[in-house]
């Protein structure tokens, strides 16, 4: 109902706030989507026009404006389906009982009644004008739908009510225009009375004005849109830092959590004591953001500053002591850091892997040590298939990688497994690559994450996440529709974009197949296959990502299982730019006859003797003729010459097609014909499987 013209809009709007006691921050914004969305279906099923829907919300209320409200619903026709035609009329073709009480019980003569078809069967139909109700009249039912229809994550009942909100329901706002829409939700009625800021402002007040609403609750200390309170934290942080010369360690799930915090934003600038600093950056980046919801500080040079920022809920006047009792806490958030990070640093990573063997991995596949052991064979053989060269490096990487997981700080703070792992592995003097692997064996952390930036971390992690895909597949907790609690999904995306990403020479079978060495033969039989298309799906979905049509995808991944992955995206490409080709089209076109033609049997060799017609004599003169160089040029990655070298197949294709009698009587001759159209499909198809494109 959206989109009214200028000439028919009016200049009645809506107001709904619902006031409750602090609504958790992660709920908040998704929240306010939802009531928008739950706005517009419920005026679009109630047949009412509208302009323009906004939703505000603070800690302690959601509210919905509508603007160009309609002041009449639309009028409608309603179909209401009847009893079947067969029990509504009789063998004479008159209504029966059941059609006079339908009839009656719709309001409608019997005989205005018509018969429609729905599913397999014919039934009667009332069709009924509806007159548009006033909207006034109804609007204290839509608001009732509006409330009723939130849901959240967690929700609670109070009382000795029913209804289930996100947390108690406190009061009620609600205006149509500058009237006041009076109805009940679980024993609270609405008015037109807000509440302002929780301590600042705590007196009720009346909004007879919906275009008021913002002005008069920012004047009882509510900032109730969420952008605006965005905008004030950013701006004031901005001035609190400019005469240091300093900016905030920006985080977008943060800042939304600390606008979600508050109704009243007021950023207090707070320092604590440059002793911490030992800490690594992250450390203190975590501490501030998880523990107590500040913002950290770095200088221009990207260096975190003894600084940090902290958003409070009150008045600038009581900054001061915001600033005290927040130094204080961080001050003891970091001491018990620095506890933590100091006792860490006396033992070194590599003599706390075999405590790894007291860490459970999963019930059935053993410990973290087990584990350990599994991926430093796996990514011994991968290094030595790709750059035997940096084996020795990635094996200290994998023995490492899993020792800080029993360390204070991760076991405070288990976000930064790896990342301390990096810290601690360059204060015990391993290698920087080392070190800097460890952290990198987690990358990708999420679809479309950053990548690994070294070939160590590289390695590291496919064999991390290759393992715990084919650990896990071998006692068959596989994936199954929305259910992926080991993450498995996202481990393969993970693996694929690495391998899109580098030009690494393994194939996506053999990094399977060394996978599954620490396993029985018999499994390794059971689940490679099913290992393999997990993997095949993620690569599709991922190239899919990227821009490549499906049919191209399909033509070429069926491949994976035998070439690189530099190769896979390199084909793809030159598919995707010659597919709207004209030659390409003709190409495709003739080639499509040629598998289609094909039966899945077996067929033996070309016998020359048997070539009879010209036709079919050229045919197998070009693939024989064509086979070395396109085979050469494959080698050599050149896919455009390769796929031009398959062009000039076409006219023989064509002429083989138009002089040429498949099958032919003779069974020997129609075999060998065959075993023909089979050997040039199957040259084809060492570049794609054209069968799987579409003809433009």
């Amino acid at each position: 109902m959206k989109n009214i013209p200028e000439n028919e809009k009016n200049d009645l709007s809506f107001l709904l706030e619902i006031g409750t006691e602090d609504i958790p921050a992660r709920f908040l914004s998704p929240a306010l989507k939802q009531l928008k969305g739950n706005t517009e279906k419920i005026l679009n099923e109630h047949s009412i026009g509208f302009s323009e829907i906004k939703t505000y919300g603070t800690p302690r209320r959601l509210a919905v404006i509508a603007d160009g409200v309609s002041l009449f619903q639309e009028d409608r026709v309603k179909e209401v389906f009847g009893p079947s035609r067969k029990a509504a009329f009789d063998a004479e073709g008159n209504p029966t009982r059941a059609a006079q009480g339908f009839a009656q019980s719709q309001g409608v003569q019997v005989d205005t009644l018509v018969i429609k078809k729905k599913g397999k069967g014919e039934y009667v139909v009332a069709v009924i004008d509806e007159k548009g109700m006033e909207v006034k009249q109804i609007i204290p039912e839509l608001f009732q739908k509006i409330v009723f229809s939130m849901h959240f994550p967690k929700s609670m009942r109070w009382g000795n009510g029913d209804i289930r909100f996100a947390r108690p329901i406190r009061w009620i706002m609600a205006l149509f225009g500058r009237e006041t829409v009076q109805f009940y939700v679980d024993g609270i009625q609405s008015s037109n009375v807000t509440k302002g800021h929780r301590f600042l402002s705590p007196a009720g007040f009346q909004i007879k004005d919906v275009h008021r609403y913002k002005k008069l609750l920012a004047k009882n200390y509510v900032i109730v849109e969420q952008e605006e309170r965005k905008t004030m934290i950013l701006d004031q942080m901005e001035n609190l830092l400019a005469p240091y010369h300093e900016k905030p360690v920006l985080d977008e799930d943060l800042l939304e959590t600390v606008l979600n915090l508050v109704e009243y934003p007021v950023p207090v600038l707070g320092t604590f004591p440059q002793k911490y600093l030992m800490l690594p950056r992250e450390l203190l980046i975590i501490v501030m953001k998880d523990h107590q919801k500040y913002f950290a500080v770095e200088s221009s040079d990207g260096k975190i500053t003894n600084h940090f920022i902290v958003t409070s809920n009150t008045s600038q006047e009581n900054a001061d002591i915001v600033r005290i009792g927040a130094e204080r806490v961080i001050k003891a958030r970091f001491e018990d850091a620095k506890f933590y990070y100091e006792d860490d640093i006396k033992k070194k990573l590599a003599e706390r892997v075999v405590e790894l063997k007291k860490v459970t991995y999963q019930e059935r596949l053993g410990s973290m040590y087990e584990k350990t052991e599994r991926v430093m064979s796996l990514v011994e053989v991968i290094a030595e298939r790709i750059n035997p060269s940096l084996r020795e490096k990635v094996a200290r990487a994998a023995l490492l990688a899993k020792a800080d997981l029993i360390t204070g700080v991760v076991r405070e703070f288990p976000e930064l497994q790896g990342i301390m792992g990096k810290y601690y592995a360059i204060h015990d003097g391993e290698e920087h690559e080392v070190a800097q692997a460890i952290e990198e064996q987690y990358l990708p952390s999420h679809s479309g994450g950053v990548l690994p930036l070294t070939d160590i971390g590289s390695l590291l992690s496919i064999a991390d996440k290759i393992d715990s895909i084919a650990a896990f597949f071998s006692i068959g907790l596989i994936p199954s529709g929305s259910e992926d609690p080991f993450a498995l999904r996202r481990q393969a995306q993970g693996v694929i974009a690495i391998l899109l990403k580098r030009d690494y020479s393994i194939t996506l079978q053999e990094l399977v197949d060394a996978s599954m060495m620490s396993f029985p033969y018999e499994t390794r039989l059971k689940i490679s296959e099913h290992i393999m298309k997990f993997l095949l799906h993620r690569l599709e979905t991922l190239l899919s990502d990227i821009g490549y049509s499906n049919d191209v995808i399909q033509s070429i991944t069926f491949l994976s299982s035998v070439i690189h992955f530099q190769d896979i995206v390199k084909r793809l490409d030159v598919l995707k730019g010659r597919q709207k080709q004209g030659d390409f089209i003709d190409f495709l076109t003739a080639i499509k006859r040629v598998h289609n033609i094909l039966s899945k049997t077996d067929l033996p060799p070309v016998e020359d003797r048997l070539l009879i017609e010209e036709a079919e004599k050229m045919l197998n003169d070009k693939i024989v003729n064509i086979k070395p160089s396109l085979q050469n040029l494959m080698e050599k990655q050149d896919y455009e010459a390769a796929l031009g070298i398959l062009f000039t197949a076409t006219e023989p294709i064509n002429l083989f097609f138009d002089r040429v009698l498949v099958m032919d009587k003779d069974e020997k001759v129609r075999l060998n014909r065959l075993s023909l159209l089979n050997e040039v499909w199957k040259t084809a198809s060492s570049f794609a499987d054209f069968s799987k494109l579409s003809i433009p």
